[in-house]
């Protein structure tokens, strides 16, 4: 058991689709229709309608975020990065705090449908199934995740056979009044029912697992949540309108009584299992979830380094899973109403945080912050996202107020204990602050820890070219060069590396350029030569802002790589050619050019570039080339 060990990358587009939805469908669905409906009304249907709206700039934002940073305890470790340790850690705890609540959510529920089927003291099974639950999670998060797959199919076809048995049903009275408690209702019915979106939390939380994560993460989390939206509103809007409102308002078994309308007493039995499934879904999803908050902040330090060994065998964070199931099993005698508005509360902040993170990373213009999605509609989204789900805030009532604040104070008092001693974690909103005031606030540590995440998500592995850019001589010019003063430059810098006498490496590259043209593209060029001696090669990079004239009629060239290589390295010579010739070739090259902060980030623009990299080296050769 290490605490180094890596995360099996087991999860494809239908274990993130199936793990969201599964998460979603749940007791969201089986239980809190009544509830809503008694504080909304047939209206309850726009409040699980605006819920999700809602959510969705969340998720959007997050799909962002987590292709960004695909890793454990993904929506915590983007905080972290982007706002700091402080606020970081307390979300990522709050995180855990609200997944794990709804898992035990979904426990409660299970226990209260298996009490109406079979005479069994229904806690008592919850707590077999949770213990079952960590087992299952422990022993690998594709198998979970195929476990998982099983039970949402399932579930889509009961709620579809539902929908489409209960449309012809509906009695348009049980309709009417639509909004008999005002319009305002609907709003804070939304705030409240928002729990039942807390499944794509929790595919952010296993991004690390996801193979193809630029791609499968966005797409996963659209169609759930897309596809349960629509589900909530048809399921929610058959239920009020075959089940009378004195009826419905009491009911904790609201999909199970409206089967009982459509299909008589088998109706109620098959809805009955159907919910089962969900919460058995629900908690499944909860505890790999949740689970990986502990590990992420273990990571970091700001918890014990214990909580982040990952076992050797199902490369599972064991020790993790277990604390989680720990807390679920306690979290079994509280209130049901307290579970809904916790969790509800701080899912609602998680998603707020996920909106803010978006503008803070992109307007910090880390150089390294690269999403392989990015959200539409930036920044009206996010402002839209944090308004309304902000005035759900204030409508969740006095008492989802103070259960918010307990929790957010145990998650400070955690960070304030054990991780401020630790925190050493630099912030995307240092960058930005530093970019407004013009103020040196950072070291670069975040650029090169985003630099780390981008080289695993995409698999890049150095080879010789990288290694060489990595240890180049990098110029940043401000000013305009005419093309002989560029040139004894490169000798200046360029000779005492290569052993040669002053001037004649400028002799040679003026000789090189007068022979043939070495612009690449109108604004680059790659001088090369071959200089005498043996198993030599070097590069010098240089931007240059206001550029360099090389010819007549021809623009500046703000970039330039010379390269200074003896005969016997001819052939790797051509293949540094080649190399950069991919790289001056992507479409966004010249953007991140110039957006970049100092040689570091030069350096970064060209090693992050995706190009054919033959005869790679592994990951150990390329660090202990650093």
């Amino acid at each position: 058991m290490r605490a180094d060990a890596k995360l099996h990358k087991g999860l494809n587009l239908v274990h993130v689709f199936t793990i969201a939805s599964g998460a979603m469908i749940g007791s969201g669905l089986f239980i809190l229709p009544g509830m809503a409906h008694a504080a909304a009304g047939p209206g309850a249907v726009w409040s699980y309608v605006l819920a999700g709206l809602l959510a969705a700039t969340g998720a959007l934002s997050m799909a962002e975020l987590v292709t960004a940073m695909p890793k454990a305890g993904s929506d915590y470790f983007y905080v972290m990065r982007g706002f700091g340790a402080g606020t970081g850690s307390i979300a990522g705890i709050l995180s855990w705090f609200s997944l794990s609540l709804k898992s035990a959510f979904a426990v409660v529920g299970m226990a209260t449908f298996i009490r109406l089927i079979a005479e069994i003291d229904g806690l008592l099974v919850g707590v077999c199934l949770t213990i079952g639950f960590v087992a299952l999670n422990i022993c690998g998060v594709r198998e979970a995740a195929r476990a998982q797959t099983v039970i949402v199919f399932g579930l889509f076809f009961l709620l579809i056979l539902y929908i489409v048995l209960g449309i012809p049903r509906i009695e348009a009275d049980l309709l009417v009044p639509f909004a008999p408690y005002g319009i305002s209702s609907i709003f804070s019915t939304a705030g409240f029912v928002f729990v039942s979106y807390g499944g794509l939390l929790k595919v952010a939380s296993i991004a690390e697992e996801v193979r193809d994560p630029g791609r499968v993460l966005p797409l996963g989390l659209t169609l759930a949540l897309v596809l349960v939206t629509l589900l909530y509103a048809l399921t929610v809007m058959v239920t009020s309108g075959i089940l009378p409102a004195a009826e419905l308002d009491d009911s904790l078994t609201p999909i199970s009584d409206g089967g009982r309308v459509l299909m008589g007493g088998f109706g109620y039995f098959l809805m009955g299992i159907g919910a089962i499934l969900a919460f058995v879904s629900t908690a499944n999803a909860g505890i790999m979830a949740a689970s990986r908050y502990l590990l992420a902040l273990s990571r970091d330090h700001m918890l014990p380094g214990w909580l982040s060994r990952v076992n050797t065998r199902f490369q599972t964070p064991h020790i993790a899973i277990a604390v989680t199931g720990t807390l679920i099993l306690l979290s079994l005698f509280l209130r049901l109403e307290i579970l809904v508005e916790a969790a509800s509360c701080v899912l609602i902040m998680t998603y707020m945080l996920s909106c803010l993170a978006v503008v803070v990373l992109r307007e910090s213009k880390l150089g390294n912050y690269r999403p392989l999605y990015r959200s539409p509609l930036y920044p009206w989204l996010q402002i839209v996202g944090l308004l309304g789900m902000s005035f759900a805030l204030v409508e969740l009532g006095t008492e989802a107020h103070l259960i918010s604040i307990f929790l957010i104070l145990a998650a400070f008092l955690v960070f304030w204990f054990f991780g401020r001693r630790e925190s050493r974690q630099e912030s995307a909103l240092l960058h930005m602050v530093e970019r407004l005031t013009d103020r040196q606030l950072v070291t670069g540590t975040l650029e090169a820890e985003l630099k780390e995440i981008i080289r695993e998500r995409d698999n890049i592995v150095w080879d010789r070219f990288d290694q060489m850019v990595e240890k180049a001589l990098v110029l940043d010019i401000s000013g305009p060069m005419d093309k002989d003063e560029f040139f004894r430059l490169a000798d200046e810098k360029l000779s005492p590396r290569l052993r040669l006498e002053p001037d004649h490496l400028a002799h040679l590259l003026k000789q090189r350029e007068e022979e043939s043209s070495t612009l690449l593209t109108k604004t680059l060029a790659v001088p090369h030569v071959v200089v005498e001696g043996e198993k030599h090669f070097d590069i010098l990079i240089a931007r240059i802002m206001k550029g360099v004239h090389f010819f007549e009629d021809a623009p500046e060239v703000h970039t330039i790589f010379v390269l200074a290589a003896t005969r016997d390295e001819r052939n790797f010579h051509l293949r540094a050619l080649a190399a950069i010739a991919q790289v001056a070739q992507k479409e966004d090259f010249e953007k991140r050019w110039f957006a970049a902060k100092d040689e570091q980030g030069l350096r970064d623009v060209i090693l992050l570039t995706n190009r054919q990299r033959p005869g790679a080296t592994d990951n150990s050769e390329a660090k202990s080339a650093e």
